[in-house]
């Protein structure tokens, strides 16, 4: 398998007097942010990347969200092009533009020239982003999938036209011929985020895109994984373990008692705080703004349906015997190297996927402790992950004949 850390890149420093109420205001001003801190934080972030490389991970999870200390990464096109000159072998998992927010243009052209500075090692993925980011960039979320959809054919038409031209409902462009073009041909690997709206699944299996997938509850997983395959074999594909990649959380320690003794004090401090940061609108409120359509999880089975959609005020209520409790059950890969290494076997073998992304350093901890941690699984963990393949998606082959 791959394997890939996901790095979200939050401000390094907590603030604690939001912890108890479980509420950051939004916006949280400026007079908050310290330069000299932001400095440090990317600093120390591109010192773990460059240890991930000298440990042999095969890459780094970047992804763009905006005015929150949940992450400093605005451009994860400009963190790779500043990392590509340091490190010569580490992927760039990019999860990713948000297509909606901007010009596709300058995102195809952006891209071209990350993928020349690194020499291929681009791993292009798409997204629509949070609702606190339409409300920042002042676009309708009503417009959120049509943006997506016409932003993703320009940026396909920079890269593999010599000359093209687009009159869309969003954007218009007549003879434009990118330079610099991708390094690699046709295009750097495009891949796609799933959270499980049936929308996003049909448009990447009818053009045979990649998905990076959430460990979420398994009849759920299960459905996605199945019609992903079904709207593949639609357009004459076939899903394969390199199809998918399975995001997912660990952490390596002595025992899960150690892990959790460790790690749990940073991981509730993202599940109730950090993460909702300026987007805690009720999950109604998304299908009333046009974000998500009443049929988008029709697909699934009945009984998986109510855990198909996140919600976020319930995840905010976590608690320490909820996360004590997700790691006795295996949700959570917090234990011993073999106990990690074990569960996240087992969980990419349940999907089928043969590449893995590993949030290991949610709720900004220390720099010494994440790249403590980074040691801890490069040495420990990654060597029986990367000898293992998953060579066979169970989903798939239980899910209904494409018509």
């Amino acid at each position: 398998m791959k394997v890939f850390l996901m790095d979200l890149l939050p401000y390094g420093k907590h603030f604690d007097e939001f912890k108890a109420d479980r509420f950051m205001p939004y916006p949280l001003g400026g007079n908050r942010f310290d330069p000299k801190i932001a400095a440090r934080t990317y600093e120390e972030h591109f010192e773990i990347w460059q240890e991930m490389e000298s440990l042999g991970f095969d890459g780094v999870g970047l992804n763009e969200h905006h005015t929150t200390p949940h992450g400093l990464m605005v451009s994860p096109n400009m963190m790779a092009v500043a990392a590509a000159r340091q490190m010569r072998k580490l992927e760039f998992l990019l999860l990713g533009n948000l297509l909606p927010l901007h010009n596709p243009l300058r995102i195809a052209e952006e891209l071209a020239m990350a993928d020349c500075i690194s020499e291929g090692r681009i791993l292009s993925g798409f997204a629509r982003g949070v609702p606190r980011e339409y409300r920042v960039y002042d676009v309708p979320m009503s417009e959120s999938r049509a943006r997506f959809d016409e932003a993703l054919e320009i940026i396909r038409k920079a890269w593999t036209e010599d000359t093209f031209s687009h009159e869309g409902r969003f954007w218009q462009f007549k003879d434009i011929s990118i330079w610099p073009r991708p390094y690699r041909q046709p295009h750097p690997p495009i891949w796609i985020p799933f959270t499980g709206s049936k929308e996003t699944i049909e448009l990447a299996g009818r053009n045979n895109f990649n998905a990076v997938m959430p460990s979420g509850h398994p009849g759920v997983t299960e459905d996605i994984v199945g019609y992903y395959a079904k709207r593949l074999a639609e357009s004459g594909h076939q899903i394969t373990p390199n199809h998918l990649c399975l995001f997912t959380d660990a952490f390596v320690a002595a025992s899960s008692e150690a892990a959790l003794a460790e790690y749990s004090p940073y991981y509730l401090y993202f599940v109730q705080t950090l993460w909702h940061h300026g987007s805690d609108q009720p999950k109604e409120a998304l299908g009333k703004a046009g974000y998500v359509a009443s049929s988008s999880f029709d697909y699934l089975r009945p009984e998986n349906r109510p855990h198909a959609e996140m919600d976020r005020s319930k995840i905010r209520l976590t608690n320490l015997p909820d996360v004590e409790a997700r790691v006795k059950s295996g949700s959570l890969a917090f234990g011993s190297p073999k106990e990690v290494a074990d569960r996240l076997i087992a969980k990419a073998e349940h999907m089928g996927a043969n590449q893995l992304l590993l949030n290991i350093n949610l709720g900004a901890p220390p720099h010494s402790v994440f790249l403590e941690q980074v040691r801890r699984f490069g040495r420990e963990v990654l060597p029986r992950l990367q000898d293992h393949q998953v060579t066979r998606v169970p989903a798939a082959e239980r899910a209904p004949a494409a018509a």
